[in-house]
């Protein structure tokens, strides 16, 4: 075979099996439609009235801001070197990918100018809007202390549906496999606020002035850069943990629909929880 007849080979393979992933990205995208239109048109949008809802929703949606966090930290760990001892770990683009997500989401600007990460900015909002965090910072603290997230639900007294969402999560996390973490970070945590929560945002902060600026700035960065740069960048990474390895794809795909599942069910939990206090007030 000629050196001109090997490139065009070369060439024909590679459009190939771009064509390959490029189409398990769309087949992903299209199963998970159906429970994406329901977690993005869940009556849990609707059921938020007023602070009081609000603060609700966040004392829980904390927990999923904390573990994404986790899974990112550990896709990084993973897929670059982090030792004292410094080496070239596996694929530079990968590398690449990775580092751009978790400069953006563990050392952001917040509306003040200060670099902070966005669980950071998420306190930050929650202080401002008078939500209770004393039960996310005793599970954070207790897990420094004893590196144990069963432990800090135990003795933070955290809702059976947190310890099952972030459980699910840390189950991806043990898996030792960057695929499947790419996956559930790429599919199962891209833009699932709808925009529509912010004009919830916006109506209840013109009732309570410059109680929810804070959290508009956030859910504003959320949109800006977790919904469009930054899921660019991991279906990029997904793409190519998962390469032409049709069992890889299959096991994202299932790693992306269950969390998809998951998160209907804490906005299922959330919203029983509003109507609930609803009941008694």
């Amino acid at each position: 075979m000629t050196s001109q007849n090997q490139t065009n080979n070369n060439i024909y393979k590679q459009d190939e099996m771009n064509n390959f992933v490029d189409t398990r990205v769309g087949e992903i995208l299209i199963k998970l439609e159906p429970i994406r239109h329901k977690i993005l048109n869940h009556q849990l949008n609707k059921s938020i009235k007023n602070i009081e809802d609000l603060r609700i929703f966040m004392a829980y949606h904390v927990f999923s801001v904390w573990d994404f966090m986790c899974l990112l930290k550990t896709m990084q760990k993973n897929l670059t070197c982090v030792e004292s001892i410094w080496y070239p770990k596996g694929n530079s683009n990968t590398r690449f990918l990775v580092n751009e997500i978790v400069l953006g989401e563990e050392s952001d600007i917040d509306m003040n100018g200060i670099r902070k990460s966005h669980f950071e900015m998420y306190l930050d909002a929650m202080n401002q809007a008078g939500a209770a965090t004393s039960q996310i910072k005793s599970f954070i603290e207790i897990c420094k202390r004893t590196q144990s997230i069963e432990e800090a639900f135990e003795w933070s007294y955290s809702p059976k549906i947190v310890r099952e969402f972030v459980n699910y999560t840390f189950k991806i996390i043990s898996s030792d496999k960057p695929h499947l973490q790419a996956a559930a970070f790429t599919f199962g945590r891209e833009h699932l606020i709808p925009d529509m929560f912010t004009s919830i945002v916006n109506d209840i902060n013109n009732e309570f002035p410059n109680t929810l600026s804070n959290f508009k700035y956030y859910l504003d960065r959320h949109i800006e850069i977790d919904g469009d740069h930054h899921s660019k960048l991991a279906i990029e990474m997904t793409k190519i943990l998962c390469n032409n390895d049709k069992a890889k794809w299959d096991e994202a795909e299932k790693v992306a629909i269950e969390c998809l599942e998951k998160r209907l069910e804490l906005w299922d939990a959330i919203y029983e929880r509003i109507i609930n206090n609803k009941k008694l007030q």
